[in-house]
């Protein structure tokens, strides 16, 4: 094992956390990590880990959260909801008529949210300078986004949904600030209705005075990760899963790319200067995003950087009606619209539920489920929201009031649904539901 140092504090029946994110940091193939948990208005979990040589990173370190910023801009829409300026059925051309060109006049705001939009992939490549906020002011973004051509997986009945990995948040950015009465982008509204009013690290786009405080995310090579896979569990795994279980879900993978709309799109964004000469794809992509040009634009979908314990903080107002610590961020029902609608379909690998405002419900799997969908669901049962690539869990579970946060710096991108990350929630699931019997 390698030494590990973790700093922070749990509540006396939550210890078993510290012991368990302890474990998993020395035993894992992982660098820097935050953890944080609340119930209902108490922070009960609140760690960090990192080694002893890394002076740096501590609980106020700022990290990729890539796919988890998709709850961000998931609240984001339902503020507009809660202020009657939004309705998830309502035609995405009714706020934004050139959106309607080439037939996407009859999509709604509810199949956008749902990834069913048919727009997966755009046919350019967008320039990391547009994305930012003079630029996306300019309409650079939304251009582009009004001459796209619908394209499905397939012209099946289930087979819309397909994983709009980064297209979601620049969409839902276009429409956002169209419709906000002050012309704001997702990541002023982050920082001016959600981060400022709860003092927390939650940002879309970091200004130049925060640059210094992203941790870089670093992943594990693709032959590395295959190769810890073929060590027992027993004798110290350094990855979550065998090798058998990678090969098996990298089949569908494959599978599910062959018949994907995007396959035959260009990369999404333009040749960064910081990506020549590397050959290590996962390398490639995290030089991308580890680029300032990438880190100061707006990708809602793929570039928020969080602490874990802003996002935990968030995640707590979520399963509390919208409201933490006297700080409201949603109205009741405004949260409640959000999770509403939950429709099961097909995202391509695996069948998921997601609401009409555009976050996950995960539940007990159905009898016949496939392993997928019982990796993605099992330990997480009653949670909302969304993880991000390679290992970040941003959830909230309203039953039971918990918020949850996991932010890891080292991706682990073959495991396709942050199982390292549900471990830590499963825990909590059941120390809180031993708590209330």
């Amino acid at each position: 094992m390698k030494k590990i140092t973790v700093k922070g504090s749990v509540a006396p029946n939550f210890s078993s956390l510290r012991d368990l994110f302890l474990t998993k940091m020395e035993q894992l193939a992982e660098n820097s990590a935050q953890l944080c948990v609340y119930v209902g208005d108490q922070k009960v979990v609140d760690l960090w880990a990192s080694a002893p040589e890394d002076t740096t990173f501590d609980s106020d370190s700022l990290i990729n959260v890539f796919s988890s910023g998709k709850n961000l801009e998931a609240i984001a829409m339902a503020s507009l909801v809660d202020r009657g300026l939004l309705d998830y059925d309502a035609k995405v051309v009714n706020y934004w008529p050139e959106f309607g060109v080439n037939g996407k006049d009859k999509l709604s705001i509810a199949d956008v949210m749902r990834h069913e939009a048919g727009l997966a992939a755009f046919d350019t490549s967008l320039k990391a300078e547009d994305l930012h906020l003079e630029q996306i002011k300019s309409n650079a973004i939304g251009r582009i986004i009004e001459n796209q051509t619908q394209n499905f997986r397939s012209q099946g009945k289930d087979d819309s949904r397909e994983y709009h990995a980064l297209t979601r948040g620049w969409i839902v950015n276009e429409i956002f600030r169209r419709i906000d009465p002050e012309r704001r982008t997702i990541g002023e509204f982050l920082r001016d209705d959600i981060a400022e009013p709860l003092s927390i690290d939650a940002m879309i786009g970091v200004p130049d005075v925060d640059l210094p405080r992203i941790a870089k995310v670093k992943a594990v090579g693709l032959m590395t990760h295959l190769k810890h896979s073929l060590v027992p569990k027993i004798f110290g795994r350094k990855v979550y899963h065998n090798i058998l279980t990678i090969l098996a879900r990298g089949l569908k993978v494959v599978v599910a790319r062959r018949v994907s709309a995007d396959v035959k799109n260009p990369a999404p964004f333009a040749t960064l200067k910081s990506t020549e000469g590397l050959k290590e794809p996962l390398a490639a992509l995290c030089e991308v995003f580890n680029d300032p040009l990438i880190e100061k634009g707006e990708t809602p979908s793929a570039n928020a950087h969080c602490s874990a314990r802003g996002l935990a903080k968030i995640a707590s107002a979520m399963s509390m009606g919208g409201a933490s610590m006297g700080v409201q961020i949603l109205s009741e029902q405004a949260c409640q619209s959000l999770h509403e609608a939950p429709i099961d379909r097909s995202l391509g690998l695996m069948d998921t539920q997601f609401t009409q405002g555009g976050v996950a419900r995960f539940a007990s799997v159905k009898l016949g489920a496939s392993e997928m969908e019982k990796a993605l669901n099992h330990g997480r049962e009653g949670f909302y929201g969304w993880m991000g690539l390679g290992g970040s869990v941003f959830q909230w579970h309203p039953e039971y009031q918990i918020g949850f946060a996991f932010v890891p710096t080292s991706l682990h991108v073959l495991d396709v649904v942050n199982e390292r990350g549900k471990d830590f929630q499963a825990e909590v699931l059941r120390i809180v539901e031993a708590a209330r019997r």
